[in-house]
């Protein structure tokens, strides 16, 4: 059964499909972080080449992951504008090897450009992740609805370049919420059915904001449809810790079992071992 924006969502029977793939969302599903980027925060630079992608992408299959989440445009604060035509350069080329090389493994693509999600999916891809959730620009959620293909729509405050500047809110979560309500909205409007959502931990919010959102993560279950958490690294963790990024993956881990506790359907992480363990370990609690 498709994830349906008109029903609730049913973790014990609802799946996300493209063609003949199918994942089933009974058990939490990890999705492994590949950027190739040269500045995201934390893993840029190290996945340039075509070799240490598929390198990457094989030990992430190998740790557990259901889908490998290809980025080429850094979205860490302040990060600099990448124009249509690079992001294409650095996308399309990965993307092609890496279906060559895992034809049964599941892509999602991390972009807000419909021209973008368009050319990823006439290339191979399964799934579009989108940080703007459909605000970037005019069609993406009809682009994407067009190919009957799952979207993650992720919420965020300003842009990339801005998010982190004095973000405020008289309530995250109920405005979030309200968000996700809208969007939703116009996905259902646009014949956009399979579709998930994620706060966007990190994204236009204080340390103050994502712990809010954590400690109600349940509340995100309300609206009926499976729900991401991104939590992997992030700096709701380094800066409460007073550490690094390469030194968060103890407090990612953290997080993302109190994330599974109150409800998560994925975990978005770049350390997927860690990842799979720790759902394995929150599924005998039911």
């Amino acid at each position: 059964m498709i994830v349906l924006l008109d029903g609730v969502f049913n973790k014990e029977m609802n799946k996300l499909f493209q063609d003949n793939q199918a994942m089933d969302l009974s058990t939490p599903l990890v999705m492994g972080i590949l950027n190739i980027t040269p500045d995201s925060f934390f893993d840029g630079g190290k996945y340039s080449g075509i070799e240490a992608q598929i390198h990457r992408v094989e030990q992430m299959l190998t740790d557990g992951a259901a889908i490998i989440d290809i980025g080429a445009v850094s979205t860490r604060p302040g990060a600099e504008e990448v124009t249509e035509g690079m992001e294409m350069e650095r996308l399309l080329p990965s993307l092609k090897a890496i279906r060559k090389q895992f034809p049964g493994c599941f892509i999602s693509i991390d972009t807000f450009r419909p021209s973008v999600a368009r050319a990823a999916i006439a290339n191979g891809a399964d799934m579009i992740n989108d940080i703007y959730g459909g605000r970037f620009e005019h069609g993406m959620i009809e682009t994407v609805a067009s190919f009957n293909v799952p979207y993650i729509l992720m919420h965020m405050k300003g842009t990339p370049a801005t998010m982190q500047q004095n973000p405020a809110y008289r309530d995250v979560v109920t405005e979030v919420i309200y968000f996700f309500e809208q969007q939703l909205a116009r996905c259902r409007e646009a014949g956009l059915r399979q579709v998930l959502i994620d706060p966007g931990f990190g994204f236009g919010k204080t340390v103050e904001h994502n712990f809010a959102m954590l400690s109600r993560f349940d509340e995100f279950k309300s609206i009926g449809v499976p729900v991401v958490a991104g939590l992997s690294r992030k700096s709701m963790i380094t800066r409460l810790l007073q550490i690094s990024p390469d030194e968060a993956k103890n407090g990612t881990t953290v997080l993302n079992t109190i994330a599974l506790i109150k409800g998560a359907d994925m975990l978005r992480v770049h350390d997927v071992k860690e990842a799979v363990e720790a759902v394995r370990l929150v599924k005998m609690l039911s």
